[in-house]
């Protein structure tokens, strides 16, 4: 089978991915092996390729896998040859430790990630437990799905925690793949909440996409909104967006960071941190661990009944290089999915 491997570390403009031909896996004892149709291209590609998320090399990325059941491990029951399903960004978990038990796999201390510490879905096959395989609700085509699953279930996860009830102001600093995922389940669950939006200065086309699906306020994330934020998500790769997320933040507000790395490149935003300004009258500071496996299930209900709309790019798999240059730069507008096969 075609794959793209990561071999070893190294900056994305290096374009370290490289095109091979690999044994296509067969499913073990309740797994399951998937047909690729398509996998998104995600940033937490760029903290593995780039060593801020150290993977198991060599290793075939990619975490939000769209595809056909084509072959049951022993054993295998959940779904039958043919089905649909799809793979996020959590592999595996042990399923006995207290976090598995109340439904928090993904703080498991066993916790894998798909495409980083297990083979993902830059490839045409995949394998996967069936435990961790969801059914792709009719509503959406393959590319569409894709992003559901990572940017879509993490975003979910992200505004829960937020703890945003109507009527309020949330925030979203960054307007990628997420972001204007987020947006949507927020109109949608909270009609009377006001969205503000922050990018990068000068980032129009996400302003644009961020207006077009609702935004009540777009500017730039240094700007000061015209009311404070109840809450907030930073969807960035950077520190500079949790400082002007807090500096504009209500009292007793909270600001969830859905990143698993933040870059170090800003990292004196963080010397500009004051107690009093950004911390003080109860304000929150709260992290995105990983999703859960409800948190998948749930919101891809959730999607098909809103319905979410995803904006959605296609590329070649053999591009893949090309589109996490791109993420890393802000040149994406909404969810980027490279295409392995005809579904």
């Amino acid at each position: 089978m075609k794959a793209m491997v990561l071999e070893e570390i190294s900056s994305i403009e290096d374009r370290p991915l490289k095109l091979r031909e690999l044994p296509v896996p067969e499913p073990g004892p309740g797994e399951i092996r998937i047909k690729v149709g398509v996998c998104g291209a995600c940033h937490t590609e760029l903290d593995e390729i780039e060593g801020r998320l150290p993977p198991l090399l060599p290793v075939i990325p990619g975490h939000q896998v769209v595809g056909i059941v084509d072959s049951l491990g022993a054993g295998a029951g959940r779904f039958r040859t043919g089905d649909r399903v799809g793979i996020a960004w959590i592999y595996s978990a042990c399923g006995e430790c207290e976090f598995c038990r109340a439904g928090n796999e993904n703080l498991c201390p066993e916790f894998q990630g798909t495409g980083c510490d297990a083979h993902g879905g830059y490839a045409e096959y995949a394998v996967v437990s069936e435990k961790f395989a969801y059914p792709i609700p009719g509503a959406f085509s393959d590319a569409q799905a894709a992003p559901l699953l990572c940017a879509g279930a993490i975003g979910y996860r992200a505004l829960r925690l937020t703890g945003l009830g109507d009527g309020q102001v949330l925030g979203l600093f960054g307007f990628g793949a997420s972001a204007h995922i987020v947006i949507q389940v927020a109109k949608h669950k909270f009609p009377q909440c006001q969205v503000y939006v922050f990018t990068r200065p000068g980032q129009k086309e996400h302003q644009d996409l961020a207006r077009k699906l609702g935004a009540d306020w777009v500017g730039a994330t240094d700007d000061t909104p015209p009311r404070s934020l109840h809450c907030a998500i930073d969807f960035t790769p950077a520190w500079t967006p949790i400082v002007e997320a807090l500096r504009v933040l209500e009292k007793g507000g909270r600001v969830v960071v859905n990143a698993i790395r933040k870059e170090a490149t800003d990292q004196e935003a963080l010397l500009g941190l004051d107690y009093s300004r950004h911390l003080w009258h109860e304000k929150e500071l709260k992290s995105v661990a990983n999703i859960a496996r409800r948190d998948a299930e749930e919101f891809l209900l959730l999607a098909a009944e809103i319905p979410i709309a995803p904006e959605v790019s296609e590329f070649s798999l053999e591009e893949a290089n090309d589109v996490l240059i791109s993420l890393k730069h802000g040149k994406v507008r909404g969810a980027a999915v490279l295409r392995i096969s005809q579904g």
